[in-house]
């Protein structure tokens, strides 16, 4: 966590929109112009709520991060509302900076494991790639049980250690989820790592002292890193779970 939050003080550059790992596969979405160039990570987004209705319903992302997913969502998917949380007080300044014209989209400093919303507030709840951050894995899905409506969507896709994956399901569970499907998308996601590998490459040459441009390359999932190696030989899975609250 203290990583994240030093890159979201010292990346202000308004190009670096996404930290995500990204996701690649046949099924391209069409893109403007102007999102092109940060399709692989637009489609992990995508992939998450694949399948879900969005427009006209109030939604909530959890760990917005740099808040590009949650603005390629607001302006093409057309929600009522998009509510972004996120831990960094730093990452939420520079987001309502970036993204002030949008208004279906709001961000809100906040905590995962005590979200600073209603009951009962939402139609979709969605989750990528943060939640492996939290301490409290149980805390966060009862925050997001709690603040979703009675059949609302719960989209959540991150990286777990396969021995790991039945105890995840088994907390979706105990907290009240029904699971509707699930897929390990893991081959999609490494080969979408491969694709941007030098990119992210130059981008952490470029903006990230000498003594933590390791710890931002495994931070980034960068090929050849533990992160992406343990994904490569099969010990961390990521994964896709589409939930609903009945």
């Amino acid at each position: 966590m203290w990583l994240y939050q030093r890159m979201a003080r010292s990346q202000t550059n308004s190009k670096f929109r996404f930290m995500n790992y990204g996701f690649n596969d046949d099924d391209e979405i069409e893109l403007s112009e102007n999102d092109e160039a940060d399709r692989l990570f637009i489609q992990l987004y995508h992939m998450n709520i694949r399948g879900i209705e969005i427009e006209g319903r109030e939604v909530l992302e959890v760990g917005s991060g740099r808040g590009g997913g949650a603005s390629w969502i607001a302006k093409t998917l057309k929600p009522e509302s998009l509510v972004a949380i996120d831990y960094s007080s730093e990452a939420v300044r520079l987001c309502r900076a970036w993204y002030h014209d949008q208004e279906n989209l709001r961000f809100l400093e906040g905590n995962a494991e005590n979200l600073p919303t209603e009951g009962d507030s939402f139609d979709v709840v969605y989750n990528v790639e943060s939640s492996h951050c939290y301490a409290n894995m149980e805390k966060f899905l009862s925050q997001v049980f709690r603040v979703l409506r009675s059949g609302g969507d719960f989209c959540w896709t991150d990286l777990r250690e396969t021995k790991a994956i039945h105890e995840v399901e088994n907390l979706f569970s105990n907290v009240g989820f029904l699971i509707k499907s699930s897929s390990d998308v893991t081959e999609n996601v490494l080969d979408a790592l491969k694709l941007i590998e030098e990119g992210r490459r130059d981008i952490i040459r470029q903006s990230a002292p000498q003594s933590l441009r390791k710890s931002f390359e495994t931070f980034g999932g960068v090929p050849g890193t533990p992160i992406y190696e343990a994904m490569k030989a099969g010990r961390v899975r990521y994964l896709r779970y589409h939930m609903v609250k009945p």
